[in-house]
């Protein structure tokens, strides 16, 4: 069993990841088309384009990270090397240059490139290190579940407090909006370097696999792999639901609730009703939808636990479209987001859980211990589900006749929306996530590694790595000189 101590330490790697990840997420399409100064249908193009070059170098950096050889393991050494660069792009891809809109345009891809390689070369090795910490299928999902709390910790964190740190910028110190902002990812940089070098030092890798195969057979094996394919589909489906929700978010409190929507606490009084507070509240639901996993995904399993989660997310998501614009409404809204975030806290160890089962199933099936190709694979799964929602919303909202201050010249307390834009919004927070955890439902319903299947899987897979282990033995022991 794995000490307390290192389950901590590889959550404080997510941790890290999605202090930055629900960042860019939620806030960077509204900081480019309201404070940096794109259009929305170039902001769009940007982040589908930008996430398709991740579709490329996730499984390249799964590769390349199976095939790491160290004194501290495959895909540990990754936390390490790459921290500060991960910490450094961050900062860049929140600075507003005092470019030509052509210039900016370029700033953008540029900086957006990078973050997001760095991302892959970081994030991949760490997602792939859960399927060496332990060999144990149960264990890996409490590691999962770690890893997803701390996730969502770090997720609160980083959105309650992103507004209120910008603001402190631009007012205690005179900062214009663009500085205050690039200020703000200053700040969470510093907590995310910080967080990998933890991460790093307070983790092990204890299960040994070596490759007997060529990359061209990995690849071929990857590509003939049911389960994978399926879990793909599946998990992007969850990824958009994520992105086309939390991506409208910051437009939805702007432009429908307003900037002066309270909640109201009765005697005790009332607190701003903003998207921070939104956001965050869903964080620490998730946090709860987390510590539930292990518990309902041992009774009912992986597959079906994923189901049932996706029907709640559909039924939650169509009545959030019925919630008035009320005092009492906006209550609403905050039940309805703590409830549909524990479902989707229940979602993520869930997946990350059955990559693990998928890459045993590989190695079982195709004598491949490709584990950071398959978890590259749930990376590209994530950027490409926030690639086409990040996308999708901003276009959406052009198509809609959403008004951009910045790219118009205005200001953005001066602009009134006109119907069309919200009630695309309103869609954008509703039916539309509600369609493609449909879809979800749809793809895992056909998914073959059922609790039964992976127990077996399990087995025979111990079996064969202890006969490994001893032949290596066998050889060490007659080179040894007499």
């Amino acid at each position: 069993m794995s000490l307390l101590k290192e389950k901590i330490g590889y959550g404080f790697g997510d941790m890290s990841s999605s202090m930055f990840w629900k960042i860019f997420s939620y806030y960077l399409p509204i900081f480019y088309s309201n404070i940096f100064g794109l259009s929305l249908v170039d902001a769009g193009i940007l982040v589908l384009v930008t996430r398709i070059w991740d579709a490329v170098s996730d499984p390249m950096m799964g590769v390349c990270a199976d095939r790491t050889h160290t004194r501290w393991g495959k895909y540990r050494p990754y936390l390490l090397w790459v921290a500060a660069p991960f910490s450094i792009c961050g900062i860049l891809l929140f600075t507003t240059p005092d470019f030509s809109y052509g210039g900016k345009l370029v700033w953008a891809y540029v900086t957006y490139v990078m973050m997001m390689t760095v991302y892959t070369g970081i994030n991949v090795p760490y997602g792939a290190m859960l399927g060496v910490i332990t060999p144990d299928s149960t264990e890996k999902t409490v590691f999962s579940s770690f890893r997803m709390f701390f996730a969502y910790g770090g997720s609160f964190i980083a959105l309650f407090s992103w507004e209120p740190l910008c603001r402190f910028f631009e007012h205690n110190f005179g900062a214009s909006v663009a500085t205050s902002w690039q200020l703000g990812m200053s700040v969470i940089a510093a907590g995310c370097f910080v967080l990998f070098l933890c991460c790093f030092a307070m983790t092990r890798e204890r299960v040994a696999t070596v490759s007997t195969v060529s990359i061209g057979k990995d690849f071929r094996s990857l590509l003939s792999n049911r389960p994978w394919w399926l879990l793909i589909g599946a998990a992007l489906c969850f990824n958009l639901f994520n992105t086309v929700r939390g991506a409208s978010v910051a437009y939805f409190f702007a432009d429908v609730i307003g900037a002066d929507a309270r909640l109201d606490f009765g005697h005790w009084g009332n607190v701003l009703f903003y998207s921070g507070l939104f956001l965050g509240v869903g964080e620490i639901a998730n946090m709860v939808g987390v510590a539930l996993t292990v518990s309902i995904a041992g009774r009912f399993g992986k597959k079906t636990t994923f189901i049932g989660v996706n029907v709640a997310l559909i039924v939650l998501s169509v009545i959030f479209f019925m919630v008035p614009l009320s005092a009492a409404g906006y209550w609403m809204m905050m039940v309805l987001q703590v409830v549909i975030c524990i479902c989707t806290g229940i979602m993520s160890p869930l997946v990350w859980s059955m990559y693990a089962d998928v890459s045993d199933y590989a190695e079982l099936k195709y004598n491949t211990a490709s584990t950071g190709l398959i978890f590259s694979s749930s990376s590209m799964a994530q950027k490409f589900g926030g690639a086409i929602g990040g996308a999708a919303v901003l276009w959406l909202l052009d198509i809609c006749g959403y008004i951009t201050p910045a790219a118009e010249g205005l200001a953005v307390e001066s602009v009134a929306q006109p119907a069309s834009a919200i009630a695309c919004l309103w869609w954008l927070m509703s039916f539309i996530p509600a369609v493609v955890a449909a879809l979800a439902v749809f793809t895992v319903s056909f998914y073959p590694l059922t609790t039964e299947k992976v127990n077996e899987i399990c087995s025979r897979l111990g079996v064969r790595r202890a006969a490994a282990n001893a032949e290596e033995a066998r050889e060490q022991s007659t080179l040894q000189p007499e």
